[in-house]
C-alpha cells in the first residue's frame, strides 16, 4: 500500500537523522548538556498537544479549497490521471477555486491568534474531481483511500502543516468517510452501458431488503476505464456494497442506500469493517493526526461504529497519541437519536446538532428559550458506562446547514448592523461558555453571511471571483467576499479571542458542570452555572438575548460574586440582582467556595419510557437547601446474584439514568449512589 511505504521511507530518514545527531551529540558533550534544560522545555511545548484534554481545545473547522491558495501549480489536480483533474472554475461557486494544505499553513499565524488549539480540516484525500456535473472541492468523493488529492496538495505537504501545527501545540483532525466513496459503481436497470441514466431523470429507485430476498435486484457494472480507479484495490469489487439504488431519506434505505448517488459500502460485512479499520490504521501511521470527525455517521451500519471506534482509538493510542479524539456526524437534533452513537455506536462524541439546532432558533429566529433549558436537561441521554455530554462538539453554523449570519438574516432581515454583530458575538459567546467543545466555521469570525447551506455556505477567505458570493454584505465589516478577508482587527473575530482567553484562564468553563439556573421566555434570558469538581466554585453565565435591558434576580449560595466578563452583581439575603443591556451577557464568579449542603434521602419516582429510552430519575432531598445543591449520582443495576453493574453517573438536575429498557430486563434491584457536596455518601436500593 502506497502509504505504508511513504511511511518506511519516512522511519528510515528519521533514524539517518538521529544517527547524524548522536554522532554530533558525541563531539559537544558540554554544549549539550548547556542548553539541555532549554531543549527540554521547547520539547515539553511542542509536545504538550499530545496530552491535552479534548476538552481544553477550540476547533476551527476550514475547507482547504475555500481558504487560502498558497500554490496555484496545483489548483487543476493532477493532469496525468484524469480522474483527479480538473473542475477548477474560481467564478463557479460549485468548482475547485485553489485552496490547498500549504494555504493552511502560510495562516497558521492568523488561526491561533484567535485562540484555535484545534485545526479539522474536510476531507483531503484524492477524489473524482468531477461527477455528474458536480465538482468534488469539499472532498467527500474519495477514490484513493492512500493518499491526498491533487488539488489539495501531496502527502509531504500535510506532513509539513501538521508538523507546524504541533510544533505549536495544535492539533489537527481529520475528515473521514466510512459510508461510501464517489460513484462508479452503476446498474444496468437504471442504466446504459456508456454510464448515463436511461430516463431522463437522473437517480436510481431504493429496492427493499424484501424485494432483493425476493430476486428484484440491482445488476451492476463498472466502465471499463473505471474498474481499478479505486485505492486499495478492493474497493474496485461491487460485492462490497450494497447496491440497492439511492437512499430516499427514511426507513432501511437511511443505511443501505446510495447516499445522493455514491457507491454506498455494505458496512455491516465483517471484509469491509476490517479493510476501513485498516485503511484509517494506515493514515494514523502515516500522518499522525489527532483525531477524526467522521461523515455521514446514522447512515452506516451500528455495529460497524461499535467495531471501528474502540479499534481506531486503541491504534492511534499504541501509535503513541494517547488522547486521539473522534466525533461523528449524526445530522439529527435530538439527543435520543444523536446518543445512540456514543452509547450503543461506542463513539467517543458527535456534532451537537441539538444545540446547533436550537440557539439558532432561540436567538437567531427567536423562538422559546425554554428549548434551550431542554437541550441540556436531555444531556442525560449521552452519559453511560464510558461517554458524557462534556466532549460533545458545540457549533453555530457549518458547510451543510449554512452560516450564522445567514440565520440572522433570516431572523432579523430588517434589523441594524450593529443589532446582527451583537447577536453574532453573543451566540458565540453562548458556545464557547456552554458544555462542549466550541467550534468554529471558517468565515463566520469575519462575519461572512452566504445565501443558506452547502455550496452558498462556502464563500473564499482570499478575494472571491463568485457573484453571488460578493453581492453579500458581511456582518461587522464594510468589506465583501471580494477582498481578502483575515482581518485580525474584525470585531467578531477578537471576541474569539477573548472568549477562547475566558475558556483558557478559567477551568470550570472548559470542564465545569452545567447546571441550568434560569429560562424567563417572557424576558428572553437564559442564566446558567459552571462549576468545576475540584475547585467548587460557581460561574454564573447570563445572557440577555432580547432587545430590551432587562433587571435580572435568583437565589444563590455565595455572598458575592466579582465580574469576569460583563457587569457587575449584588447580593443581599441570597438573591444576586445584575442589569443586562439587549442582547449581552455577563460571567460572574463566587466569591466563596461552594460547598453544597449534606445529603438528607433519596427516592426514586417511578420509571417511564419516553423516546424508546427507560428514565429511571431518583429525587434527592438535602439537610440544608442551597440554591444550587452539589450531587453526584451514581446508578447501577444489581441482578439476582446481587452483582453489580455501572451503567450511568449523573451530576446535574434532573438526576436520572437513561438506558434501553433491555437493560432492566434480568436485572432485580437499582442502587443508587450519592455523593454530596460536602463528601458524603448515602446509597439506597429500589426494586423493579
Amino acid at each position: 500500500m502506497k502509504i505504508r511505504s511513504l511511511a518506511n521511507t519516512y522511519i528510515i530518514k528519521t533514524l539517518i537523522l538521529s544517527s547524524v545527531l548522536l554522532a554530533l551529540g558525541a563531539c559537544s558533550q558540554k554544549s549539550s548538556e548547556s542548553s539541555k534544560a532549554l531543549d527540554d522545555s521547547i520539547a515539553a511545548k511542542n509536545t504538550e498537544y499530545l496530552t491535552r484534554d479534548i476538552k481544553d481545545d477550540i476547533f476551527y473547522f476550514v475547507m482547504p479549497d475555500r481558504f487560502h491558495n498558497a500554490d496555484p501549480s496545483n489548483d487543476n489536480g493532477d493532469p496525468n490521471r484524469p480522474i483527479s483533474f480538473g473542475g477548477l472554475d474560481k467564478t463557479s461557486k460549485w468548482a475547485f477555486h485553489g485552496g490547498d494544505i500549504q494555504g493552511i499553513e502560510a495562516k497558521l499565524d492568523y488561526i491561533q491568534d484567535m485562540g484555535v488549539t484545534a485545526i479539522w480540516m474536510t476531507p483531503l484525500l484524492r477524489n473524482r474531481a468531477v461527477q455528474s456535473d458536480g465538482f468534488g472541492h469539499h472532498g467527500y468523493w474519495v477514490i484513493d483511500f492512500t493518499e491526498i488529492d491533487p488539488h489539495f496538495g501531496s502527502n509531504q505537504d500535510l506532513r509539513s502543516l501538521i508538523d507546524a501545527a504541533h510544533a505549536r501545540g495544535m492539533k489537527v483532525f481529520f475528515d473521514i468517510i466510512t459510508n461510501h466513496t464517489a460513484d462508479v459503481i452503476k446498474y444496468k436497470e437504471c442504466h446504459k452501458l456508456d454510464g448515463t441514466f436511461i430516463k431522463d431523470e437522473p437517480g436510481c429507485q431504493y429496492k427493499s431488503t424484501e424485494q432483493l430476498q425476493s430476486g428484484d435486484v440491482y445488476t451492476p457494472f463498472v466502465l471499463d476505464a473505471e474498474k481499478a480507479v479505486k485505492f486499495p484495490e478492493w474497493l474496485n469489487d461491487p460485492k462490497y456494497y450494497n447496491n440497492q439504488g439511492d437512499s430516499y431519506w427514511q426507513g432501511e434505505s437511511v443505511v443501505n442506500g446510495d447516499f445522493a448517488g455514491l457507491d454506498d459500502l455494505n458496512t455491516s460485512n465483517p471484509d469491509v469493517v476490517e479493510g476501513m479499520t485498516e485503511i484509517f490504521k494506515n493514515i494514523i501511521d502515516e500522518f499522525k493526526p489527532d483525531g477524526f470527525r467522521i461523515d455521514t455517521v446514522k447512515h452506516v451500519d451500528l455495529s460497524f461504529w461499535q467495531s471501528f471506534g474502540p479499534d481506531i482509538v486503541a491504534h492511534a493510542k499504541n501509535t503513541g497519541i494517547p488522547n486521539f479524539h473522534i466525533f461523528g456526524e449524526v445530522y439529527d437534533g435530538n439527543p435520543a437519536v444523536l446518543s445512540k452513537f456514543t452509547t450503543a455506536g461506542k463513539l467517543p462524541s458527535v456534532l451537537d446538532f441539538g444545540f446547533h439546532f436550537n440557539v439558532k432558533d432561540s436567538l437567531f429566529h427567536n423562538k422559546d428559550l425554554n428549548r434551550l433549558g431542554q437541550l441540556f436537561d436531555n444531556d442525560d441521554y449521552y452519559r453511560d458506562a464510558d461517554s458524557s455530554p462534556e466532549i460533545l462538539m458545540n457549533f453555530l453554523g457549518n458547510h451543510d446547514a449554512g452560516r450564522v449570519g445567514f440565520f440572522i438574516n433570516q431572523g432579523f432581515d430588517s434589523a441594524s448592523e450593529a443589532e446582527k454583530l451583537q447577536r453574532s458575538v453573543l451566540g458565540h459567546a453562548f458556545m464557547y461558555l456552554s458544555r462542549g467543545i466550541p467550534v468554529v466555521y471558517y468565515g463566520d469570525e469575519q462575519g461572512f453571511t452566504g445565501d443558506g447551506g452547502d455550496v452558498d455556505a462556502r464563500e473564499d477567505m482570499d478575494a472571491s471571483l463568485v457573484e453571488v458570493y460578493n453581492d453579500n454584505k458581511l456582518i461587522g465589516s464594510r468589506q465583501t467576499t471580494a477582498e481578502d478577508n483575515f482581518n485580525q482587527r474584525h470585531p467578531i473575530y477578537q471576541s474569539l479571542q477573548k472568549f477562547a482567553k475566558l475558556r483558557e484562564q478559567h477551568k470550570a468553563l472548559r470542564s465545569g458542570l452545567h447546571q441550568n439556573r434560569m429560562i424567563d421566555n417572557a424576558k428572553r434570558i437564559v442564566a446558567f452555572s459552571r462549576i468545576d469538581t475540584d475547585e467548587k466554585v460557581e460561574y454564573l453565565a447570563i445572557f440577555n438575548m432580547g432587545m430590551q435591558t432587562q433587571n435580572v434576580s435568583l437565589n444563590v449560595d455565595s455572598f458575592s460574586y466579582s465580574s469576569v466578563f460583563g457587569n457587575n452583581a449584588k447580593v443581599q439575603q441570597g438573591k444576586l440582582t445584575t442589569t443586562l443591556e439587549p442582547l449581552s451577557f455577563v460571567l460572574l464568579k463566587a466569591d466563596q467556595t461552594h460547598k453544597g449542603s449534606e445529603i438528607f434521602n433519596i427516592t426514586m419516582p417511578g420509571t417511564y419510557i419516553d423516546n424508546k429510552r427507560l428514565f429511571i430519575p431518583v429525587n434527592l432531598t438535602f439537610g440544608e437547601q442551597k440554591a444550587l445543591p452539589l450531587a453526584e449520582v451514581d446508578f447501577y443495576l444489581v441482578d439476582k446474584d446481587g452483582i453489580e453493574t455501572f451503567i450511568s453517573m449523573d451530576n446535574t438536575q434532573p438526576y436520572r439514568a437513561i438506558v434501553m429498557p433491555e437493560a432492566i430486563a434480568s436485572m432485580e434491584e437499582l442502587k443508587v449512589l450519592v455523593r454530596d457536596g460536602s463528601g458524603n455518601e448515602m446509597s439506597k436500593r429500589f426494586a423493579f
